[in-house]
């Protein structure tokens, strides 16, 4: 083997992702049925509506980091509750579950402070949605760690998505698939794997959050990125 590969070493395969949304039926004309639904609507909503503006954002930057701050602030113009949605960075929860504790938290403390409630129109109500993700095979693997490094580059940034985004909610300890394959290297790339732990996915796009990672993993080629 060459480049530090080990015999039990398995090569890293490169998948492809796209995220299908699906109707839930659950809607909200008003902060009381937003709080409501999000009590009781499937944690895979939650995924798409904070997870799915990243994958479909392409270029552009979004304004708010999650559907539900863009609802609260452009149909119910409520720019203060937008504010404190906004910020949610869903990286800093160990599961969905507390992340949703936390969303019905921030809404109902509005809740107590605002003394009309606004309703908007049917055409404007919020859609619960909820997210199915279909994995694709590519025909890109890399044996070694520098051979990933000289393939992440080109990635498409729904690949990225998946191996380091999506990886959070597949693998042991909400590890990226990156960090977990590398640790078969044992501590060899121990700091690698420590940089790569500390980038936060969230507020970016993917293609920045690509070039994050690329530059992470150049210094095993000596290659700027």
């Amino acid at each position: 083997m060459t480049n530090g590969a080990t015999p039990q070493t398995l090569p890293f395969i490169v998948k492809d992702c796209a995220l299908i949304a699906l109707a839930t039926g659950q809607k909200a004309q008003n902060l009381k049925e937003l709080r409501d639904n999000l009590q009781r609507v499937d944690s895979s909503s939650l995924y798409y509506h904070f997870w799915g503006g990243l994958l479909h954002a392409g270029f552009e930057e979004r304004e708010y980091g999650n559907d539900f701050a863009e609802w609260v602030r452009y149909s119910l113009h409520d720019a203060v509750l937008a504010e404190r949605l906004g910020v949610i960075d869903p990286s800093n929860f160990d599961n969905l579950d507390l992340m949703r504790q936390s969303l019905v938290d921030i809404i109902e403390e509005r809740l107590d402070e605002i003394e009309v409630l606004t309703w908007v129109p049917v055409d404007r109500q919020y859609q619960f949605i909820r997210s199915q993700i279909v994995v694709f095979n590519t025909d890109r693997s890399a044996q070694t760690p520098e051979q990933l490094a000289d393939i992440i580059p080109s990635l498409p940034a729904s690949s990225v998505f998946y191996h380091f985004i999506d990886a959070r909610q597949r693998v042991p300890d909400a590890e990226d698939d990156f960090r977990a394959w590398l640790s078969a290297w044992g501590d060899r790339y121990r700091d690698l794997r420590q940089q790569l732990a500390a980038i936060d996915p969230y507020f970016t796009t993917l293609y920045e959050l690509r070039n994050q990672v690329a530059r992470t993993f150049a210094g095993l080629t000596g290659v700027g990125v």
